[in-house]
């Protein structure tokens, strides 16, 4: 009798619940790592927006108490940030290519929005800060208990994010008027940068 027909190609194979859990596990730990990644250009891009503003603020611009609102709320995003600059060296994760230009952007949204006004300046938190709600609300509900001591920073930073949006509209942030365009401006740009940064 002829000899038996020889076993297909492994990529052929039938999947296994072995092999339908590696990749589980793989894809799950991309998206971690897509997580930090963003997280990290995020925090550190918001603490360059307070760097921007405060440039505004100790140069151009005479405001003692906004200065020292921004001042307050950057040590929560340098804290922030910080995190995230030891979990992408932990975990060896490359940061976003696109840092500098992020870093860049975020100083002369800082400076630009200081520049044209108090309201426009809480404004810029108050818009920045909603995205940045959202997301984190995203990424607490996807991650799981193998996960938790990130989980809980994310759920602390969360919470740091919403107090600062609170405190920019007690400050005077309003989306009236014109400042419903410059809402959309930084939201959207805020989302793009988000996308950009998960995946390059």
């Amino acid at each position: 009798p002829p000899p038996p027909p020889p076993p297909p190609p492994l990529f052929f194979s039938t999947p296994t619940p072995q092999s339908a859990m590696l990749r589980s596990l793989v894809g799950s730990e991309m998206c971690i790592r897509d997580s930090i990644r963003v997280d990290h250009a995020g925090e550190r891009g918001a603490v360059k927006i307070y760097e921007g503003q405060l440039l505004a603020l100790n140069t151009l611009v005479k405001d003692e108490a906004l200065k020292k609102t921004i001042e307050e709320m950057k040590v929560h995003e340098k804290e922030h940030s910080d995190y995230f600059e030891e979990e992408i060296k932990k975990r060896n994760i490359k940061p976003t290519k696109f840092l500098p230009l992020w870093d860049l952007l975020g100083v002369g949204l800082g400076f630009g929005s200081t520049i044209l006004g108090k309201k426009a300046a809480m404004l810029c938190t108050a818009s920045v800060e909603e995205v940045i709600d959202e997301h984190y609300l995203n990424q607490i509900k996807q991650l799981d208990n193998s996960e938790s001591k990130l989980k809980k920073k994310i759920i602390k930073f969360r919470e740091d994010e919403l107090s600062h949006k609170d405190i920019a509209y007690e400050k005077g942030a309003t989306k009236e008027g014109p400042y419903s365009i410059l809402d959309k401006i930084i939201k959207t740009g805020s989302k793009i940068a988000i996308n950009i940064s998960e995946k390059i």
